[in-house]
């Protein structure tokens, strides 16, 4: 069905926005890389298929659903809650030539099945030498769930959020438990129902959710209020892993007139100091020992910084003194918190500080700052120097300890880092 006229005019603006170049289709599929290292992937997306919400809804409330409709143009979008959805922010460019990443595809059959066909995304894993990868959402649902909070009604925002975690269990990684980490997202209006779907979650298998990183700039109350006690009491029962991916809540303040898609992602480190250390002072790590943080996407250049400076906080400023009792600052951030990386080079130096056992590799497929099909050569470039323990933690066994995810056996194409860490 043509999507109504207001939104095809929005859609129009869009496409004036981002012209598409004509000519620019999916690139062959690449041979299969070399393996050298058995790798999980700390941070992908998965794109939210057009039949992800169908038979999933009470019958009330499934024509309200989420659903794919077609722009005058011929585009494909998202329209929920009277608000349609592109796919924008360079999401799903993987396996297109590099001078079509300005554009967006527009319709499905314009991006790599694998970002939203799991059976083909466990292909593309293998061709790029990914033993097992932990899976964000996209555009329709927001990297946290926001957009289903967001819902003018909060029957159809909870019931579209389970929906969205019923798909994950039954056809994302139920029909591949090994190879995906099984991520949530919950309901973010409600503390109280929140806190009963990450158990529900748990309880089936599902070991972290995505929570937005600075809630307070999405309408949501800050980190620092006691609104999210059920939520992050849930986490810590269930062993839940609380991932903070950077965008969960918006970029970073950006000045009029600056290029907008630049800036902010050249700020992904700045954002994830601010998180961190926002959640660092929010008390909830030392309320709760036991709880999991992750923090994706940007990088860990930063984290030597932010233990220096709570140090100092301590040592020599005292602002930071008996705050919490007699845990320093730092002993949070080295207890409660992981950080991922792509590469980061000239931080690895740094790695000392941070906690070899802190940190976490990353693909992020489908994006445009993903590594596929190259990341096997990309880590090994950038780590491969390193101590064989120090490569074996970062490129798979940080991350199968923080997600009880299970690795490969030795003799398995992909168990290589297995066979020699």
């Amino acid at each position: 069905m043509p999507i109504r006229p207001t939104l095809a005019r929005i859609a129009r603006t869009w496409e004036l926005r981002w012209a598409r170049t004509p000519g620019h289709g999916l690139l062959p599929d690449p041979e299969p890389r070399p393996v050298r290292h058995t790798l999980i992937s700390v941070d992908d997306h998965l794109v939210e298929p057009p039949d992800m919400f169908e038979g999933r809804l009470p019958r009330r409330l499934q024509d309200r659903a989420p659903r794919v409709v077609e722009t005058v143009e011929g585009h494909q979008v998202w329209e929920f809650d009277g608000t349609i959805h592109f796919q924008v922010g360079l999401n799903a460019v993987v396996g297109r030539p590099k001078q079509d990443w300005l554009v967006e595809p527009t319709r499905f059959d314009e991006m790599r099945p694998a970002c939203y066909d799991p059976h083909a995304r466990v292909a593309d894993m293998d061709l790029n030498g990914v033993w097992a990868s932990v899976c964000f959402p996209s555009q329709i649902t927001g990297f946290c769930g926001s957009v289903f909070a967001r819902c003018s009604d909060p029957e159809l925002g909870l019931a579209v959020t389970q929906a969205w975690n019923d798909w994950v269990h039954e056809a994302w990684w139920g029909p591949y438990p090994e190879r995906f980490v099984p991520l949530g997202i919950t309901w973010l209006a409600d503390p109280e129902a929140a806190a009963a779907e990450i158990r529900r979650n748990a309880e089936r298998g599902f070991v972290a959710v995505s929570l937005p990183e600075r809630p307070h700039k999405i309408g949501l109350p800050a980190i620092f209020d006691d609104w999210w006690e059920p939520v992050l009491r849930a986490c810590t029962e269930t062993g839940t892993v609380v991932c903070l991916h950077v965008g969960s809540s918006g970029v970073t303040e950006l000045p009029p007139g600056s290029p907008a898609v630049q800036l902010a992602a050249t700020l992904f480190g700045q954002l994830s100091l601010q998180t961190c250390a926002e959640w660092v002072w929010s008390g909830w790590p030392a309320r709760f020992p036991e709880l999991r943080i992750a923090l994706s996407e940007g990088g860990i250049g930063w984290v030597a910084m932010l233990h220096d400076r709570l140090e100092n906080m301590v040592d020599r400023s005292g602002y930071a003194a008996g705050v919490f009792g007699d845990l320093r600052p730092a002993e949070l951030l080295h207890r409660n918190f992981w950080f991922c990386t792509l590469d980061d080079p000239s931080t690895l130096v740094t790695l000392p500080t941070v906690g070899v056992d802190r940190v976490m590799f990353e693909t992020d497929y489908p994006h445009a700052d993903g590594t596929w099909p190259d990341s096997q050569q990309v880590f090994h470039e950038t780590f491969g120097h390193l101590p064989d323990e120090w490569v074996r933690r970062i490129s798979h066994a940080n991350a199968a300890e923080l997600f009880r995810h299970p690795l490969p056996p030795p003799d398995h194409p992909l168990g290589v880092g297995v066979a020699t860490g």
